[in-house]
């Protein structure tokens, strides 16, 4: 199935009426049956489509598709607006910005991306991504001091979605060191921060947003973690378009505030929305398990670590944070 066709199918289907076989054939110029192989294609990327004789194809709720215009609309900032892409499929969108690396992106780059057949998360595990549920988002940022610069990155994007979430629906989230966001315990966001370049020197960032909006029923099975979306958490009905503006507004300017005052600035407001803030919690380093307190962030984005009375500062890598009594990564 080329993209075309793909593309020209989900367009069809979006508002949620039902489109019959033929009407779909004959714009296509295939055959009924290629439609209905067509149609079942689309399933397996997270579309929920059912078929009735006599009326057709039928999208289980209509999806609010994202669109370049609208979101430029809702950004309040001095954006440029040929900055953002909008994909309907793409492998990643934080490797499609890399991909782009060095000469073709601009500061504040922003990919955003209907459907993603290989996003990722940190270590390498899959982002479950189906088709127009929930939002993924990155941006490229030349980091002008070199990896230096980047060790609070995830934590300043965390609360750049903190910040949009609120804006958009009233509710406050909470974070978990380094790169998560949770309502009540529960999984919302992921957050992954690709670099690339000289250690000292300028060097590229592309920081990866994965946000849960409502997440299809055959993709949650997916999932072996504890997750929510944001929709189960209001009753109104939000804009996959406003939200992704305001993660983009939010975002760039916690990175203005981040390179121009460091992470010193924003470390009371992490430590407001910590969720494990004065609790007890693991350090997992491969087989390796450290117990102890967690006592928030310092200035550079470390944890701190309380150990037999002793406060030890954690940096980032593959090390997993848990509290006692879950098992959440």
């Amino acid at each position: 199935m080329t993209n075309a066709t793909r593309e020209y199918l989900i367009k069809a289907l979006a508002d949620g009426t039902f489109v019959s076989g033929q009407k779909l054939g004959c714009d296509l110029h295939i055959s009924r049956a290629a439609i209905s192989k067509q149609i079942k294609k689309l399933t397996t990327i997270g579309l929920d489509i059912y078929s009735v004789p006599g009326k057709g194809y039928k999208l289980s709720h209509s999806i609010d598709l994202l669109d370049k215009a609208k979101i430029n609309s809702y950004i309040s900032s001095n954006f440029d607006p040929s900055l953002i892409e909008v994909h309907n499929l793409i492998d990643s969108t934080n490797s499609y910005l890399l991909r782009r690396l060095p000469n073709q992106l601009k500061q504040e780059q922003v990919c955003l991306a209907e459907y993603q057949s290989a996003g990722r998360g940190r270590r390498g595990r899959r982002w479950e991504s189906p088709f127009g549920s929930h939002v993924y988002l990155s941006m490229y940022w030349q980091l002008e001091q070199g990896f230096s610069a980047a060790m609070g990155l995830s934590l300043v994007t965390a609360l750049a979605v903190s910040d949009a979430v609120n804006a958009v629906t009233g509710i406050a989230v909470e974070l978990k060191w380094p790169n998560d966001v949770y309502i009540h315990g529960e999984k919302l966001a992921g957050i992954l921060i690709d670099l690339e370049g000289p250690v000292e020197g300028p060097s590229h960032s592309v920081i990866g947003i994965g946000l849960n909006l409502s997440m299809p029923e055959n993709s949650a099975k997916k999932i072996d973690q504890d997750w929510t979306d944001l929709q189960t958490h209001t009753t109104q009905k939000i804009d996959r378009n406003e939200l992704s503006a305001q993660l983009i507004d939010c975002l760039k300017q916690r990175l203005v505030r981040f390179e121009k005052n460091g992470l010193v600035s924003m470390i009371d407001e992490w430590h407001t929305l910590d969720i494990y803030l004065n609790k007890k919690v693991s350090i997992i380093t491969g087989h390796k398990s450290t117990r102890g307190i967690c006592r928030g962030i310092n200035s550079q984005g470390a944890l701190l670590l309380e150990v037999d009375g002793k406060v030890k500062v954690i940096y980032g890598g593959e090390i997993s944070l848990r509290g006692h009594h879950d098992s959440i990564n």
